[in-house]
């Protein structure tokens, strides 16, 4: 019996371990019984502005509501964190017959990305990070069409932050 234990929770390990068996899993049941309702607004915010636009007029400190689309790289989630980076949805992602394994990293239109993308880091009512991952908090996954209200925060560089705390996503259509 204690064998039939042991090999019962190696399986276990090897498919949490394998090749993003974990967050494939994790995904799935968070939209199963509901991502996290306490950063997700039920209706979609007015007055959104892309994210090349966002990145042209908004100030540090300035409140602002922003559209964009879950990428810009091959992994644009931040393990640990409700962080990840979108870019503005007038850049075209990589179609389906340009054999893109990973269309949501932009590498067709990677020239573009730059001056359209913005990093979106959910925070709680203090303004700290939520430690959570973004797909499990918000229940979304790479090229996810989200409207996101927060601060803006500019670095020396120029690159925008949003430290959000609503996002709302827009079902696919």
């Amino acid at each position: 019996m204690k064998r039939f234990q042991h090999l019962a929770l190696l399986g276990v390990v090897a498919l949490i371990a394998g090749c993003g068996g974990s967050e494939v899993a994790e995904n799935d049941a968070s939209q199963g019984s509901g991502a996290d309702s306490a950063y997700l607004a039920s209706s979609e915010p007015a007055d959104a502005m892309p994210v090349g636009e966002a990145r042209e007029k908004a100030g540090d400190g300035e409140e602002l509501t922003l559209v964009g689309l879950i990428g810009g790289s091959a992994d644009p989630f931040v393990d640990g964190l409700a962080a990840f980076t979108i870019v503005d949805p007038n850049v075209p992602y990589c179609a389906d017959d340009e054999g893109c394994p990973t269309p949501w990293d932009y590498c067709c239109t990677q020239d573009q990305v730059k001056d359209n993308i913005a990093t979106v880091k959910v925070v709680d009512e203090s303004g700290a990070p939520v430690s959570k991952t973004a797909r499990d908090l918000l229940g979304v996954n790479e090229l996810a069409t989200v409207v996101v209200h927060g601060i803006a925060k500019r670095d020396d560089q120029g690159n925008l932050t949003v430290e959000a705390s609503d996002v709302f996503v827009r079902s696919s259509k």
